[in-house]
Formats: C-alpha cells, structure tokens, sequence
C-alpha cells in the first residue's frame, strides 16, 4: 500500500523557491522596465501640432497601459512572496481547499498556485 504524500520534500521545496526567486527577480526588472517607460520622452517638441496631439494622447493611453501592468506585476511578486512564506511554512503545494498535494506540473507553470486543478473545477462550477 502506497503512502500519499503529505507535502513536498525539502529537497523539492527548496527546487520550488529557488523557482519562484527567479521569477521574482524577473518581474522586478519588468516592473522597472515599465517605470522607466513612463518617463520616457518621445521627443516631439519639434512636430507638427496635430501629430504631437496623437502623440500625446497615445502617451497617456501608454502609461495607463504600463501602470496597469505594474499593477499586475506587482500583485504577481506579492503571490510569490506569499508562495515563499508557504514554503518556509512547509505547507507549499498543498491545495487550500483540498488538503491535497498541487501537480507539480501545475506549480512550475504557476508557482504561486494555492489551488489543486481539482479545486478548481469544482470552484467554476459553483
């Protein structure tokens, strides 16, 4: 009779931090990225003014755009952050709804995942 695991070994927890670390620090330099594109001057103090008028308001559709998507990438590092926690916790991995142990296919492709495919299936059909 096979045992069912109860949670993630160290040795696979510590493949999952180091995982979500990477991921981190990628979405730091996105965040930045983007905070250095809203700064960005396109330079059209020399055109002619009705294209300068697109242009302007093209830049404002841009930053709200770029804003959004800090917002985004901001929310994402605060979920990995958590994922991290869980880890040190030694409860990463474990579905919340469930009790059950996450596919670790599921967690390398969303690392901060709290929720077995299981769960959330039966979560859409409420």
């Amino acid at each position: 009779m096979d045992k069912i695991a109860s949670r993630y070994s160290d040795e696979e927890l510590e493949s999952f931090k180091t995982l979500i670390s990477e991921k981190i620090e990628s979405a730091e330099k996105d965040i930045e990225v983007l905070r250095n594109n809203i700064g960005a001057d396109n330079g059209t103090d020399d055109t002619y003014s009705a294209f300068k008028a697109f242009e302007e308001g093209s830049e404002t559709l841009s930053k709200e755009s770029n804003t959004m998507l800090i917002t985004r990438q901001e929310k994402f590092i605060r979920d990995l952050k958590n994922a991290l926690i869980r880890i040190e916790n030694r409860t990463y991995g474990i579905c919340r709804i469930t009790g059950k142990l996450i596919q670790k296919e599921r967690l390398k492709l969303v690392p901060h995942a709290t929720m077995s495919i299981e769960a959330k299936q039966m979560q859409s059909k409420r």
